[in-house]
């Protein structure tokens, strides 16, 4: 999003322009650093109550972690099979808790290879046991949530991603899993690349989910306030991932617990939306986020987001948007390949962020070569798509450019 977008966006104030006197270096974390979640809101009409601020467990390094987490009021956590030993983690953890106590939500994953989501057709016996092995690793009789995971990533064709979220099978299966009491509640999560808008729309429309996860943060996509307005007029719980906008430079001139804090309370300042996680790997995630919960948007968080967006607006590839995708001549996946290198760089996770890569049908190392232009002239934002393209697959290949590459 370029400067001029975000102050279009609606959430600027007139007189920040002015306001040269604000003192970006300090941090409400200075001051609370044993701070602890603050609000707590109902996911949509589950009865559910969650923290505002909640544990993504995409990375959890030790059971220590999501216990140290639930003693400062985070009661909400986010897994997968796919998440390497997070669900063990969390049933290690689980030996010292009251089950009643958190509210956990897991996927229709399998554990390997990552990505692991169950695809379309699968038989409902693989769904049932999927959940099932997901309740042996977490020593619990039930999850809260069961996902249909990030929905728009396997196609950019909208019929074959609509066939996974409302494949028969699986909605099978979750009535079977329902009625034993293994999981309460379907949802279903996007972060594009395509269709996440539209798909996202029409699982809050189809009654059929009881929560939506989407990405969602200060450099939004156009349509998302309607899908969550709507979801909201319907009773749908909203919990926004990816918050962080490609968390780039949690530092930017000013200490990092101000940027992210901002960008919570950004999301969290929207009404339809219940909580948002975050992946939370140390006691010092506990103590730069944390602080946010519970807060007002201000517009000391509004003038450091316009410095975020001012400066990476231009590198930082929108997740859920694939409007560049039509111009590769040779079918590059193109958003896929720049959030894998987003893990890689800016999330610090390298294993996952090449493996994840590597099971791509068409990568791009085909941008060597290419002298085609189009697929950065179609970005919307101005990213130098070509560009980032291939410096991704050096990362994620640790492959030379060599003499013969053509940037563009």
């Amino acid at each position: 999003m370029e400067r001029r977008d975000f102050l279009k966006s609606g959430v600027a104030f007139t007189a920040l322009a002015a306001a040269s006197t604000f003192d970006l270096k300090s941090t409400e974390a200075a001051d609370d650093t044993q701070a602890t979640v603050k609000r707590y809101q109902e996911i949509g009409k589950t009865g559910l109550k969650m923290s505002d601020i909640s544990f993504g467990g995409g990375h959890i390094p030790s059971a220590s972690m999501v216990l140290r987490a639930i003693d400062r009021g985070v009661n909400y956590f986010d897994t997968a099979p796919d998440y390497g030993r997070s669900e063990e983690f969390i049933g290690e953890a689980m030996k010292n808790i009251k089950r009643e106590k958190i509210i956990i939500a897991s996927k229709f994953c399998s554990q390997l290879p990552y990505p692991g989501h169950l695809p379309a057709g699968t038989p409902k016996d693989i769904y049932i046991k999927s959940v099932e092995d997901s309740l042996k690793r977490m020593k619990t009789d039930y999850l809260d949530f069961c996902f249909v995971h990030a929905i728009g990533e396997s196609s950019k064709e909208k019929e074959a991603e609509m066939k996974r979220l409302f494949d028969e099978n699986m909605l099978s299966a979750v009535d079977t899993l329902k009625q034993s009491g293994k999981i309460k509640f379907i949802a279903v999560s996007s972060h594009g690349p395509s269709n996440m808008e539209t798909l996202l729309m029409e699982a809050v429309k189809s009654g059929k989910f009881d929560m939506i996860m989407p990405s969602f943060n200060f450099m939004k996509f156009p349509q998302l306030p309607d899908v969550i307005k709507e979801a909201k007029k319907r009773s749908v719980g909203v919990i926004a991932m990816k918050t962080l906008a490609g968390a780039k430079d949690m530092n930017l001139e000013f200490k990092g617990a101000d940027f992210a804090q901002s960008a919570f309370k950004w999301s969290l300042k929207h009404p339809e939306v219940n909580g948002l996680i975050v992946t939370i790997k140390s006691i010092s995630d506990l103590d730069n986020y944390l602080p946010a919960s519970g807060k007002d948007y201000t517009a000391r968080d509004e003038q450091i987001l316009q410095r975020y967006a001012a400066k990476y607006g231009s590198s930082y590839c929108r997740t859920g948007c694939d409007t560049c995708q039509s111009a590769c001549p040779y079918g590059v996946e193109i958003a896929s390949s720049l959030r894998y290198a987003m893990y890689f760089h800016d999330y610090n996770m390298e294993k996952r962020a090449m493996s994840s890569y590597a099971s791509l049908k068409n990568k791009a190392d085909v941008c060597k070569t290419c002298t085609n232009k189009s697929c950065t002239g179609a970005c919307p934002y101005g990213l130098p798509v070509g560009n980032m393209l291939l410096e991704a697959h050096k990362s994620l290949t640790f492959e030379s450019a060599g003499s013969d590459s053509v940037i563009v």
